[in-house]
């Protein structure tokens, strides 16, 4: 336990911002996996759930909540995989 007022104070705050994060985090996991449902299931709508994704990514690397590597990898498979769905899509 905290001796002092100041580390409980950042007891407090990490315990506050361990509770935000993960609901960011999880909200940044629906959007990468809703992108990847639309993908293989409905192409027309993968352009706007990938964007979506996209955002949430980026905001969650500029928060330093995810590396932004993490988060130009993701976004750049999520792209190559509606890529792939597309040209499957043409040559059927």
């Amino acid at each position: 336990m905290a001796h002092s007022k100041h580390r409980k104070k950042t007891l407090r705050k990490a315990r506050d911002q361990r509770v935000k994060n993960r609901g960011v985090r999880a909200t940044l996991r629906t959007a990468v996996k809703n992108a990847r449902v639309a993908i293989s299931e409905t192409p027309a709508e993968a352009d706007a759930a990938i964007a979506a994704a996209s955002g949430r990514l980026d905001r969650a690397a500029d928060s330093r909540l995810i590396h932004p590597n993490k988060a130009n990898r993701t976004k750049s498979r999520l792209a190559k995989a509606r890529n792939r769905a597309a040209a499957a899509a043409t040559q059927e």
